[in-house]
């Protein structure tokens, strides 16, 4: 059943209902014949079933975590108005537009309509659901409180999702400047100075220092851009293989991006906030401050967090307070390490977690809206020193010559 579910097909069909009148539609099936047999149920005779031309060009388009997110939320207010689970599938999956998650849906509840749990559904999907989605649904279940779950869930999926696209904000607006920034002086060099080269040929003059400089420059760009261009690439190439094949050398990379100015300090708060939130989300679902804390590990994004998390959990096995072995880190910030403390002395440690997860979310947010003010006008300079120097040195001879004939 499990090898049928996920490999449903759309079909398309034509045929006549239980009063002889002519009927048509589509219908997602493992195969033609199950299809047939499933029309049939529905009372509907076929004359005409067949699969689905797929499009020429496009097609399904990917699921994203965003599209997780929505799907959550939809499927916990259907269930928070009473609609059965299975029932709740079906009409979330009339409404979705984006056809890869419409069929992911479909899946998931055939699955559940043949008798598998909910969190037992989503297990055969680990690219789109992880382990702690499939834990904290799982807990949902035994408790018999899983539209709850789904709302929190969805709110933790909105959150960290949110802080996710903030961050990747302010990561790419320093690269924004460092990419404009090349590509202009690159083409000026290449296309511009050429021109201005060939007339101060003919002044027979010896140029200024610092225009001989971008000459010789542009020389080197006109022969070699390829090479550049080819280096560029295959370093940003050679960088992300070697974080993604070595774990000791993202671990290194995790070490310095933190003390990166600005957007170091941005990444830091975020992963504070993502530690906030998964462990409010987790222990306020039931599941044991030691389980939360595995779960919490690979959640904040970092390395010198996750191996801080680790020694945290070593030490709250052994009986340590939380707050206690989280000030010994040093890398927690006071606040979050205090609001900690609070939540376990009055025993609402989940609402505490989620303070400071709010709290860091807000610091995150106002540090990206800062540096995207900042990186607008440095722009601007950036490129206005490039250009202007560049212009400086190809007038300077002008200029000079100039000065000799007055």
């Amino acid at each position: 059943m499990a090898e049928q579910a996920q490999k449903l097909e759309a079909f398309i069909w034509e045929g006549k209902d239980r009063k002889g009148n002519k009927a048509q539609g589509e219908l997602n099936g493992a195969s033609l014949a199950l299809v047939k047999a499933q029309l049939r149920k529905q009372g509907i005779i076929p004359d005409k079933v067949k699969k689905k031309p797929k499009p020429l060009f496009g097609g399904s388009k990917k699921i994203t975590p965003f599209d997780i997110a929505m799907l959550t939320r939809q499927l916990a207010t259907m269930m928070k108005a009473g609609v059965p689970l299975v029932q709740s599938f079906d009409i979330v999956a009339d409404g979705l537009e984006n056809k890869g998650l419409q069929e992911l849906v479909v899946t998931i509840r055939t699955d559940i309509a043949a008798g598998t749990s909910f969190a037992g559904a989503l297990r055969r999907h680990p690219k789109h659901f992880d382990d702690l989605y499939c834990n904290l649904v799982d807990s949902g279940e035994q408790a018999g409180a899983l539209e709850q779950m789904l709302d929190r869930i969805a709110t933790y999926l909105e959150k960290t999702e949110l802080l996710k696209k903030k961050v990747k904000k302010a990561m790419t607006y320093p690269a924004a400047v460092v990419v404009v920034a090349l590509v202009v002086t690159a083409i000026l060099l290449v296309k511009v100075v050429p021109q201005f080269e060939s007339l101060f040929n003919g002044f027979g003059a010896e140029l200024p220092v610092f225009t001989q400089m971008v000459v010789n420059l542009s020389e080197w760009m006109q022969s070699w851009w390829f090479i550049v261009l080819i280096g560029i690439v295959g370093s940003i190439f050679l960088l992300k293989e070697s974080i993604r094949r070595s774990q000791k050398f993202s671990d290194l990379v995790d070490k310095y991006v933190l003390k990166l100015p600005i957007v170091g300090e941005i990444l830091d708060k975020s992963a504070v906030a993502k530690f906030g939130r998964v462990l409010s989300t987790t222990f306020a679902a039931g599941v044991p401050l030691v389980d939360a804390l595995d779960s919490v590990s690979g959640a904040t994004g970092n390395a010198i967090y996750r191996d801080a998390i680790q020694r945290i959990k070593a030490d709250v096995s052994s009986g340590t307070q939380l707050q206690a072995s989280m000030r010994q880190q040093n890398v927690f910030p006071v606040m979050a390490v205090q609001l900690t403390a609070i939540g376990e002395e009055s025993g609402n440690l989940d609402d505490m977690l989620s303070k400071v997860a709010e709290h860091y979310e807000a610091v995150v947010d106002d540090m990206v809206d800062n540096l995207t003010a900042l990186m607008e006008p440095m722009i601007m300079a950036v490129l206005g020193v490039l250009v202007g120097g560049l212009i400086i040195a190809m007038y300077l001879p002008i200029f000079q010559m100039g000065q000799v004939v007055g």
